[in-house]
């Protein structure tokens, strides 16, 4: 690969790399994603310090978000490792870790109960609502949820080099099974197209956001990874134990669990209230 020159075909060989290396199919995605709108912003020219520097800068006077600016920019940096182009990568933006989550982003228990009975004449997508929000998986874990792994109660997942098992509340074991019966799956992935496939993850996306405006939720808060946030929030308050909340949800360092179980800022207002220093 002559050095600076950056086509399709570095890109194709970045994402066979990474399949190689194990990585999740969302992580893949996002990388390859970042990777050709990098490529559509050089063209033909040589890929230089100074040409990625500019691209950052072009990032931000769109407007995007420190955080992904830098989620785009670690995309890029990987790509480069992977080049052998390590002088081309550039520095993150430098950000304050935010104490809490914006209040029109986080989910509520009690919005998630209006979005599970909006779905109630939706039979499966009622049952995966409940699923992801009540094991904390990642909507793309969702088809590991076989009949057969249903029945022992516990799932099986590997991702990122690594295996780790979800166990099913009884009472969601009793759902699935039930709902496998009713639809004539005996076997094999439970939540399926009619073809017998995987759900879509963006066929997912949409059907949920269909049912903001029946169940008066914001479109905002409602996305699958959400529900794993509520689950983990939910965990968090009751345990009180952020270790053992970064093993079930796969976490491999414990900041990313923190991110996570992050409440709005109302929540921060009342404890500060609380502390009686205002005369």
């Amino acid at each position: 690969m002559e050095k600076g020159i950056l086509t399709a075909r570095e890109i194709h060989l970045f994402q066979s790399y990474l399949s190689e290396e194990e990585k999740s199919p969302s992580t893949i995605e996002k990388y390859v994603r970042d990777a050709r709108a990098f490529l559509a912003f050089v063209q033909e020219r040589p890929v230089t310090k100074e040409l990625t520097m500019e691209y950052k800068s072009r990032l931000i006077d769109q407007g995007y978000k420190p955080n992904s600016i830098n989620s785009m920019l670690a995309s890029l940096n990987s790509l480069f490792d992977f080049l052998e182009w390590k002088d081309f990568k550039v520095k993150n933006l430098k950000t304050q870790r935010q104490p809490y989550c914006t209040e029109d982003r986080e989910l509520t228990k009690g919005e998630y109960f209006r979005l599970v009975a909006a779905a109630k004449n939706q039979p499966r997508l009622c049952l995966l609502l409940q699923t992801i929000c009540g094991t904390g998986i990642r909507v793309s874990e969702l088809q590991y949820f076989t009949v057969e792994a249903v029945r022992l109660g516990e799932i099986s997942v590997r991702c990122k080099g690594k295996t780790r098992v979800i166990l099913i509340p009884g009472k969601l074991q009793g759902l699935l099974l039930s709902f496998a019966r009713q639809h004539g799956i005996s076997e094999g992935v439970i939540f399926r197209t009619k073809s017998g496939k995987p759900l879509n993850r963006s066929n997912i996306w949409l059907d949920m956001k269909r049912l903001c405006q029946l169940a008066k939720v914001k479109t905002s808060k409602v996305f699958p990874h959400n529900l794993r946030k509520l689950f983990a929030r939910t965990f968090y308050y009751i345990e009180k134990d952020i270790a053992k909340l970064a093993d079930i949800l796969g976490h491999s360092s414990i900041n990313t669990t923190r991110i996570y179980i992050m409440t709005d800022g109302s929540e921060h207002r009342k404890k500060i209230e609380r502390l009686g220093l205002i005369i």
